[in-house]
């Protein structure tokens, strides 16, 4: 049996405003989670991941932290309509953003951009509050009144005073955020934690590797979703089949295309969310054919042993596959 990924109803216990456009949401859902991870929720007919900003070594409730972003249609919603005692429905958690178990003591030092800072938030409060590593932080925003979690993260410092070092970085008041700053807050020991816009990531990666940094010292979330049809790839023999809500279509197989894509292509609309290959929104089951996935940090080896895989990672191996979604 396939673990549960779900939708599961949710309800909201209280919401705060931490910005002008930024609002957490307590959940009552009653998940085991680790730091780091996110939910998927299904609102207004979409799907959207946001990471928790809660900790569970630290926080007696589970909580989600939401940017507005202009014209998005389930940010908006949710700060417009939700109320506190509100139902949402959203998956367990999931994800491998997290702390390595591994780490012992080596610093942690973390580079959040904008909403970025939501997950480094949670990874922060349970690094400090388990272990014994010193933790840096430099949480980059546009501005003082746009900075996520200032005053919360100013409290945690003048509480492990020593072993938080957090350096706030405004944009309208520092420039845009520079390799210099980066390699201020590097150091060979540590292990570090990426999240924000991607060209800001962009910058903190390759400003990490020039300094020597190892690639597998750097963890990074990435939330970015790709919308439409792939591009347009060679065709390969063979045919993809696709399952979708009792409705079957066939497309020709394309070289380098994902199933979610091939899905796509024959017009339908699959599940996905974060199409990196984390949330298992998008996954379905092979009944016919083989395909590999690129990166699976979602499902289990009894899962793929099921001939379950993420659609969103997978390409077909052999000419002809079948994928099926369950309801």
């Amino acid at each position: 049996m396939a673990r549960d990924h779900g939708f599961h109803p949710v309800r909201i216990t209280r919401i705060v405003d931490e910005t002008p456009d930024v609002r957490t949401f307590a959940l009552d859902a009653g998940f085991p989670y680790r730091a780091g991870q996110f939910m998927t929720f299904r609102v207004c007919g979409a799907l959207r991941s946001y990471s928790m900003s809660s900790s569970p070594d630290t926080d007696g409730e589970l909580c989600v932290t939401v940017k507005r972003v202009p014209g998005g249609l389930v940010s908006a919603w949710m700060h417009e309509e939700l109320r506190p005692g509100d139902t949402l429905e959203a998956t367990r958690p999931s994800g491998t953003f997290c702390l390595r178990e591994d780490a012992g003591e080596r610093p942690l030092v973390a580079f959040a951009g904008g909403s970025g800072i939501t997950p480094v938030f949670s990874l922060v409060k349970s690094a400090l509050a388990t272990t014994g590593r010193p933790v840096r932080l430099l949480s980059a925003h546009q501005s003082a009144p746009a900075a996520i979690f200032r005053a919360k993260l100013d409290a945690l410092a003048h509480r492990y005073p020593g072993r938080l070092d957090v350096r706030h970085h405004l944009d309208d008041r520092d420039g845009l955020v520079t390799a210099l700053e980066i390699c201020e807050l590097a150091s060979p020991q540590a292990e570090f934690y990426l999240c924000g816009p991607q060209p800001f990531m962009d910058l903190v990666e390759s400003t990490l590797r020039a300094q020597g940094v190892a690639a597998e010292r750097i963890f990074a979330e990435r939330f970015a979703p790709v919308n439409g049809t792939a591009p347009e790839a060679p065709r390969a023999d063979g045919t993809v089949t696709v399952w979708l809500r009792g409705t079957r279509r066939s497309v020709p197989r394309r070289f380098g295309e994902t199933l979610l894509q091939s899905a796509r292509r024959a017009g339908f609309t699959p599940p996905f969310s974060c199409e990196s290959g984390d949330c298992a929104t998008c996954m379905a089951r092979l009944t016919a054919g083989e395909a590999e996935m690129r990166v699976n940090n979602a499902l289990d080896a009894d899962e793929v042993a099921e001939g379950y895989v993420l659609t969103c990672q997978a390409e077909p191996t052999t000419p002809d596959v079948t994928v099926e979604y369950e309801d």
